[in-house]
């Protein structure tokens, strides 16, 4: 089993972060977060369901929700880690749904939107969904303000929008306002992703074997916004 040991600075104060030993397990999602010392349950204050997280993206998070409450702008995390199995149930879901596609056509419908399980960002624990799952709902209203100003400030507090939309030639999944990850750890689990995870460890569920041909490690893996690309080549 490869072992990845890492130590990073981010943020305003460029606080180190010390990470325990990663490993292949870890970044395909097989593990148990619940149990995993570096997670931590989301207080339902702040999320819609049930929700764990790596301890310092919810410690970054909470830094953020108390500085967006006082501008009057409410953040719920929708979604945050999910497993190897959590993900395939989402794909498997999917799957069927559209089974009236060839196979190629029902894997590219579903990677519009999710992820193939070992594949998933949401599997590190240092992804977040929030407020809602429809980009309209971020054009108008609340959902407008609450977007703004996490264009504006969110990226303070570590966190980055992944998928933005791909007029700049950004590659794999559609936009998604709603989707933010704390950079500071995810870009160590990407690297250690690119340089230990080939495709013959994505396996496991159906169409798996479609990976490879799809590109999904170059396309989607690392398909994700220039700002982020910025921060993740940071020292």
């Amino acid at each position: 089993m490869a072992l990845f040991f890492a130590s990073i600075a981010f943020g305003q104060n460029n606080d180190a972060i010390k990470l325990p030993a990663i490993t292949k397990d870890f970044v395909l999602g097989k593990f148990d977060y619940k149990t995993h010392a570096q997670f931590t349950k989301v207080d339902m204050a702040h999320a819609s369901k049930t929700i764990y997280l790596n301890k310092d993206v919810y410690s970054a998070f909470l830094k953020m929700y108390k500085y967006a409450k006082a501008d009057g702008v409410d953040l719920i995390i929708k979604s945050g880690t999910r497993n190897f199995k959590e993900q395939k149930a989402i794909w498997d879901r999917k799957w069927v749904k559209y089974s009236s596609l060839n196979p190629i056509e029902r894997a590219n419908k579903i990677l519009e939107y999710s992820s193939m399980p070992t594949t998933s960002r949401h599997h590190w624990g240092t992804d977040i969904d929030l407020n809602s799952f429809t980009n309209s709902y971020f054009e108008n209203g609340n959902g407008k303000l609450e977007y703004q100003w996490l264009l504006k400030n969110a990226n303070t507090y570590g966190f980055y929008q992944v998928y933005t939309n791909k007029t700049n030639g950004r590659t794999g999944y559609n936009l998604e306002r709603w989707h933010w990850s704390y950079m500071p750890l995810a870009k160590t689990y990407l690297a250690f992703y690119n340089k230990h995870i080939t495709y013959l460890d994505i396996t496991g569920f159906e169409g798996s074997k479609l990976a490879k041909e799809l590109n999904t490690i170059t396309l989607y893996v690392n398909g994700i916004s220039q700002k982020a690309k910025t921060a993740f080549n940071k020292d």
